[in-house]
């Protein structure tokens, strides 16, 4: 354990305690958390903020390196302890584990390599890899020697991915011939051949072999296992000032053109690996499982950095939770003895749909602890998954936090603090949130709705928007000044928890009545034959806006007479002003990989656009487009 004892609470009585302590006297408790680090040098001050401007600086004048952190340290007691399981997409291609030794000397390896190719502290170099432990090899490499990495999701299109390079002024790209994703290949070189016609910033491409395809290798390209067989193992890594940025990490664009959110070096290690240690309340010989792609926050936090930084075994996973069937899942918990498991809603509601027989005929007794991240998490799902995969014995952490946020903000901590269904519950160590009224006046009482809002920093805020300053001081500051705004809506119940209610841009006003789309849509999908539905607004003659709202059914054959049900239910529960003026059924929404609902695109479909979607290759499922257009008209 990296931590002091006196830091992990065991109870609800010792977290309120430490979360008092955290919030009167922060830089007291921060700087105490980070003793538990190791540094080149101290700190000369703790903290140095200011919300108008707006900057944020822990740590300030430390030194140090994340990766003596994530590997380094744990040489010397657990050399052979297993840091990475890979688990590959083909069930029947062999697992690798790569030891803390084994894991170190690659990544001092790889770092050589980017040293021998001119990469050098401050670089930008841009990473779009499949699911891999080349990808977190490569991640550690860059921060091993100073360079900032932007991991790109290897399903992104080759337009997405110039933006991004462009956007970062990329020295270098990392890629491989293909990826496996179920039964398909996918040739990610010939996109990011297509992505380089427009970045003449990119000196050179190195290309891991992974499907092993025939390839040619143009000029200022190298085969990723040519270049290792010229370097060898030994690389010191580079002092780091704690506000140095670590990487750079691109929003996935729900609510228009991506951001480049910057996380420092100093800040991020602290806060990843103390809420890591915490929310999923990690002991020294488990098997932690986060199902998401390292090319999400949720991967860089915690797939890689907070798991790392704790001396923690981290299963990585190729493939898809459908292939070869849909209890792929629960046979990879079963096979590695998998004790903490942390997915998405999307991820849940899509397996729930399945014959619990997938589950049922593994043994999932390993599992201590269930995490969901993405957005926040319907009842029905929830209660599925404690009752079929935790088996009624598992704590549920429902996880609310931003690729902004760097870290969980608000989760219930396992077997500290006291889950409740859809409800993220309370804030973590540190984290101070409110709720503010319509006017914008902070709500002090309980068993409210408001607008989210944090009122004092923490150490993995995001220092800015990558060439964009301005943008993120207008985008995170400046709607209530002195505060930090996720653009979340949240209700707080009489015991202080709370719940996302949704994002608050999401509010359209009908009849002069301001209408929370997140409400409608909670009472739509209390509907017994309703699985999701996402709300929009859209230009209506009369009432100013209408509503317009898209809905899955899990029955087609009992499709007779649902939209008069629904809106029977929406006047019932809400009132008439709430009906829709169209619903459609459709048979799926366009999300995100972050299991973000794209509601940009809804909004033109609602609005009577067949075209002109943008980039939707982002989307987890793009072909749902046409099929919503398709059935819209």
């Amino acid at each position: 354990m990296i931590f002091q004892e006196s830091l992990i609470p065991k109870n609800l009585e010792q977290y309120n305690k430490l979360y008092k302590e955290s919030v009167t006297d922060p830089e007291t408790f921060w700087s105490k958390v980070a003793d538990s680090f190791l540094w080149k040098k101290k700190w000369d001050n703790v903290l140095e903020y200011d919300f108008s401007k707006p900057y944020f600086k822990w740590f300030t004048g430390a030194k140090l390196n994340i990766t003596e952190n994530c590997l380094d340290r744990h040489l010397i007691e657990n050399p052979n302890k297993t840091a990475i399981i890979f688990e590959p997409n083909n069930p029947d291609e062999k697992v690798v584990n790569l030891s803390y030794s084994e894991l170190h000397q690659k990544v001092c390896k790889f770092s050589n390599v980017l040293k021998s190719n001119n990469i050098k502290k401050g670089d930008r170099v841009c990473i779009y890899l499949p699911m891999v432990p080349e990808l977190a090899i490569a991640v550690l490499a860059c921060a091993r020697i100073g360079a900032i990495h932007s991991v790109v999701f290897a399903g992104f299109s080759s337009s997405a991915l110039s933006a991004r390079i462009n956007d970062a002024s990329c020295k270098m790209i990392l890629t491989s011939d293909g990826s496996f994703r179920g039964n398909k290949t996918i040739d990610l070189k010939s996109i990011v051949d297509e992505a380089l016609i427009d970045c003449d910033c990119v000196e050179t491409t190195i290309v891991l072999k992974r499907i092993k395809s025939e390839i040619t290798l143009k000029k200022g390209e190298k085969w990723w296992h040519d270049e290792l067989n010229k370097v060898d193992s030994k690389c010191d890594p580079v002092d780091m000032d704690s506000e140095d940025p670590l990487f750079i990490l691109y929003t996935s664009g729900s609510t228009g053109k991506p951001k480049g959110m910057v996380h420092s070096s100093g800040g991020y290690m602290v806060y990843t690996a103390y809420s890591f240690k915490n929310v999923f309340n990690y002991n020294d010989n488990d098997i932690y499982w986060c199902t998401a792609d390292i090319g999400w926050i949720t991967g860089h936090s915690y797939i890689v950095y907070g798991p790392l930084l704790n001396g923690a075994t981290t299963v990585m996973f190729e493939g898809v939770p459908s292939y070869p069937d849909f209890g792929r899942f629960w046979k990879i918990c079963e096979k590695h003895n998998v004790n903490q498991f942390y997915t998405a809603p999307t991820a849940i509601r899509a397996l729930a749909k399945h014959p619990v027989d997938l589950v049922n005929q593994y043994d999932l007794s390993s599992l201590k602890v269930l995490g969901t991240v993405g957005e926040p998490i319907n009842e029905e799902a929830w209660n599925w998954y404690y009752e079929n995969i935790g088996k009624g014995e598992c704590p549920i952490v429902d996880t609310w936090w931003q690729t902004e946020t760097g870290g969980i903000m608000i989760s219930s901590l396992a077997n500290v603090t006291v889950g409740k269904p859809t409800f993220a519950t309370k804030p973590l160590m540190g984290i101070q949130p409110v709720l503010f009224d319509d006017q914008a006046n902070e709500i002090h009482e309980n068993n409210k709705n408001g607008v989210l809002g944090i009122k004092f920093p923490w150490p993995s805020i995001a220092r800015t928007i990558y060439g964009d300053h301005e943008r993120y001081k207008s985008v995170y500051f400046s709607a209530y000044p002195g505060y930090y705004f996720p653009g979340d809506g949240a209700f707080r119940d009489n015991e202080g928890n709370y719940r996302i209610t949704g994002r608050v841009d999401d509010v359209v006003i009908v009849s002069g009545h301001n209408l929370g789309t997140a409400p409608i849509e909670d009472v739509i999908n209390k509907h017994e034959n309703v699985v999701e539905s996402a709300l929009v607004g859209f230009p209506h003659e009369i009432k100013g806006n209408a509503l317009y709202a898209f809905v899955i059914v899990k029955d087609e054959s009992k499709n007779d007479g649902i939209v008069n049900e629904i809106n029977l239910l929406i006047s019932k529960t809400i009132g008439p002003i709430a009906k829709p003026e169209k619903i459609q059924l459709v048979k799926g929404l366009p999300k995100t990989r972050s299991g973000k609902i794209m509601r940009r695109i809804l909004r033109k479909i609602a609005c009577g656009e067949r075209k002109e979607f943008g980039d939707i290759s982002t989307l987890l499922n793009p072909e749902i487009v046409e099929l919503i257009v398709g059935d819209s008209f």
